[in-house]
């Protein structure tokens, strides 16, 4: 982990010493092509990253490519949630609950404190609506006893108190509320961390490289053909054993393996909505549509989010995007909890659309189970497919206990097993992020203006420990202190920290996915030329 004492100076904007930035693409090409690795795992969502971080852990040599960027499709489209599963209590998937429970509360306690934050919930119980106060305040009360009472007893609040803390909440007809506490996170920030856990275990990372075809040694996959979709160079690597985390495009590519594959997933399209919030909120809604879904509005980034839809999507994964109807549908449900002020859409300053991935078969997609498959194809190559993000460590588990009992072992014995890796390895950065803001504010430059306080905030729950860093880099150019948009708590020295960091390598890799300035349609077209300046001068 990177320390404030052992950061460089920073001579000017824009500039910082190569041996404290990550490798360039170029180097990473040539190590790519030259080693043979373990385990070359294709895919940068959560699911990919969270293996490739839990095989390095364990000894071997991996490598993880993308043919985007990081996290840049369905794991940064998510509704930014780690939780429970309220909902499959109506199933009976008691264990299930409490599995996810399990796994969130080491995420947010022990694995990232400083990335995850705790959010009650309010579940408003309408006359004429899908469920009735007592059996809500029932299922909630047992949502939290399967969480260990970790945040708070489940229980039902008066109509009065829960508008005081929503105000933007519908009362009329409303007959009770029932709360409940889960937590929500920057799904983009948190796969971020995971990508450098893996990178400082020692994987070796590319992304914007786009497998064109896989190689082959008798029979067996045995690497992959790339081309880096920035330079157009291509290369090649080698690797004992290949995995497809490729999500929404899993079965592209076991069809590269084997042109026969059958169709393994379904697809299902979930719309968000982010809109500027006309009040304070302190608490989020869930508002059941009907028996199975629920739809959201979160307090997320000093912004609301709402969401999401829920229908199969047949077309190419590259096109999925937020349609009239899917903002319609979002804001005609929304408004059966949530008053009209709030909802006009003059408000929305975003919208985006993720690919839940789910086993293939019949049936609504609402009530599908969210489960992770791992196959193996004909080639050898192994799939995982599925899952959600609370459960990403869990899932990086499973796959290499997969790996760990394939037949033949074709990655030999040596390297450690899953039951011997730390159970909540932190990922880095970890400490109390009021703790890091308050310092953050109390050794601000002097001369020179002082952090913000919403700057100090984003920082320390975006960044924890390495908001130190990135202090470090404003304090040594005072260019890079200056805020990026005055509407948001980020400074130009995130944008440096993402070049050069954070393998953020186009505009929309660092207004998109390493800062909040798209999301909050902040995004001109001057930050964006500014942005590019700063990567035209490495």
């Amino acid at each position: 982990m990177t320390t404030q004492s052992t950061l460089q100076s920073v001579p000017a904007l824009g500039t910082h010493p190569a041996s404290s930035s990550n490798p360039s693409r170029a180097e990473t090409r040539e190590q790519l092509s030259k080693a043979s690795y373990d385990l070359l795992v294709i895919g940068g969502g959560i699911l990919g990253i969270s293996t490739a971080w839990h095989a390095a852990q364990s000894g071997l040599r991996v490598a993880l490519v993308d043919a985007g960027d990081f996290a840049g499709a369905t794991s940064s489209a998510s509704s930014k949630l780690l939780h429970g599963g309220l909902r499959y209590l109506q199933t009976g998937a008691v264990r299930l609950v409490a599995e996810n429970h399990f796994e969130r509360r080491a995420v947010s306690r022990q694995v990232a404190p400083h990335l995850a934050n705790p959010l009650t919930f309010y579940l408003p119980v309408y006359k004429g609506g899908p469920h009735g106060a007592a059996k809500l305040g029932a299922g909630v009360f047992a949502y939290s006893a399967l969480s260990a009472f970790g945040d708070g007893v489940g229980h039902l609040l008066s109509p009065a108190k829960a508008a005081r803390d929503v105000p933007e909440l519908r009362t009329d007809n409303l007959k009770a509320v029932a709360v409940y506490g889960d937590d929500q996170m920057n799904d983009a920030r948190m796969a971020l961390m995971t990508v450098r856990a893996a990178a400082e275990s020692g994987t070796v990372v590319l992304n914007h490289a786009e497998v064109t075809g896989l190689r082959f040694t008798r029979g067996r996959v045995t690497g992959a053909e790339l081309r880096d979709r920035l330079s157009g160079d291509e290369f090649g690597v080698d690797a004992r054993l290949v995995l497809n985390a490729t999500g929404p495009w899993v079965d592209h590519l076991r069809r590269m393996e084997d042109p026969k594959a059958a169709p393994s997933i379904r697809l299902s399209k979930g719309a968000h909505l982010v809109l500027k919030r006309t009040s304070p909120w302190r608490a989020a809604l869930a508002t059941p549509i009907d028996k199975y879904r629920i739809t959201f509005a979160l307090p997320w980034e000093d912004m609301l989010l709402l969401g999401t839809t829920d229908e199969e999507f047949e077309g190419d994964p590259a096109d999925v995007a937020v349609t009239e109807k899917d903002t319609a549908q979002i804001l005609d449900e929304a408004a059966f909890s949530i008053r009209d002020q709030q909802l006009d859409r003059d408000l929305v300053t975003y919208s985006f659309a993720g690919l839940r991935v789910l086993p293939g078969g019949p049936g609504d997609t609402s009530k599908a189970k969210r489960e992770t498959v791992v196959s193996e194809g004909r080639g050898g190559m192994l799939s995982v497919a599925g899952g959600k993000w609370t459960t990403f460590r869990h899932i990086g588990r499973t796959v290499m206990r997969k790996l760990q009992e394939l037949p033949g072992h074709p990655l030999g014995d040596a390297f450690e097993p899953v039951a011997a890796l730390p159970s909540k390895l932190p990922l880095p950065g970890v400490a109390n992020p009021r703790a890091v803001a308050h310092r953050l504010l109390v050794d601000g430059p002097a001369p020179g203006p002082r952090m913000g306080a919403d700057t100090a905030r984003h920082l320390a729950t975006h960044y924890g420990s390495l908001a130190f860093d990135i202090a470090r880099l404003a304090n040594d150019d005072p260019a890079l202190a200056r805020r990026v948009h005055p509407d948001a708590p980020e400074i130009w020295a995130q944008v440096v920290w993402a070049r050069d960091h954070e393998w953020a390598e186009t505009v929309d890799d660092v207004l998109r996915r390493r800062t909040t300035l798209t999301i909050r349609g902040l995004a001109t077209d001057e930050i964006r030329a500014e942005v590019q300046g700063l990567f035209d001068k490495r």
